[in-house]
């Protein structure tokens, strides 16, 4: 039986495994996947013992991502464009390649499950740090007419404009702000892409910024209750708000479809993990 897991620190809460479980047995695949808790000094070499051990591959989250970039032989565009790697493919010549499934798995569940219109849209994105980074490119594949990147420091949103100007100026009207500039302009959509949620707050922004067909998206998500965001989205009148589990389900669909070149249908699991909370 083939063997994969996920890595992190802290990991105990990950739904990963429940995921992944579900998906081998909904396409009748024959593997086993747990979820791992690595040593922050000794990242690479506890990689490196688990391809020995004859794992085929990991995903990778909190803090590892930026590390498991580092250690790949092999990129593909979408984990050069993001800076950090969630997808690990242990490779039959030895070599390492990386991946990152995140932004296809926020684009998905924004388009095919919540049928979202992201291209020609005005889109503001909350936070630059990996997170944003790792969504930027599929976003703005989606050609929207304008995206801003908004952030409490002004240089780490600058930073990331400069980083994607160059590929997608063409289609998209690409720009940074700080939180306190943002003025009366309304937008389309807002993507949440900071962890201020899980200290049960929302960045500060405009009670007036939503219009009044503004759609908004957490990418963190809570199976239980609304997260701060959507909470926040809910009560300023927003047309719809959603949380980020679609995007968890997703992004791991993709790394499924890496991994065993089947693509697994998300449907019922969405379903059972808002049903049956972990």
């Amino acid at each position: 039986m083939d063997r994969y897991a996920v890595v992190g620190n802290p990991i105990k809460h990950s739904l990963s495994p429940q995921i992944h479980t579900q998906f081998a047995s909904e396409t009748g695949q024959s593997l086993e996947y747990l979820a791992l808790e690595l040593d922050n000094d000794h990242f690479e070499e506890q990689i490196r013992q688990l391809i020995v051990s004859g794992y085929k591959g990991v995903n990778v989250t909190v803090p590892f991502k930026e590390k498991a970039w580092a250690m790949t032989d092999r990129l593909s565009p979408r984990a050069k464009d993001a800076g950090a790697v969630n997808t690990l493919i242990f490779q039959q010549d030895g070599q390492i390649a990386g991946d990152n499934t995140d932004g296809i798995g926020l684009t998905r569940d924004m388009i095919t499950n919540h049928k979202i219109l992201i291209r020609h849209r005005k889109v503001l994105v909350l936070g630059a740090g990996g997170a944003v980074r790792g969504v930027l490119g599929p976003l703005l594949s989606q050609k929207p007419e304008l995206l801003t990147i908004a952030n409490r420091t002004l240089e780490r949103a600058e930073t990331l404009v400069d980083q994607f100007t160059e590929s997608y100026l063409e289609s998209t009207d690409l720009n940074a702000c700080a939180y306190q500039e943002l003025g009366r302009d309304k937008f389309d959509l807002i993507i949440n892409g900071t962890s201020a949620g899980l200290n049960n707050e929302v960045p500060p922004l405009p009670d007036d910024i939503l219009g009044i067909n503004s759609i908004c998206y957490d990418m963190m998500y809570n199976t239980r209750q609304p997260t701060a965001f959507v909470k926040w989205a809910q009560e300023r009148g927003a047309l719809r708000a959603f949380d980020g589990l679609g995007m968890l389900v997703e992004q791991a669909a993709e790394a499924f479809f890496i991994w065993r070149g089947v693509r697994p249908d998300t449907t019922q699991l969405m379903t059972d993990l808002r049903k049956h909370p972990a």
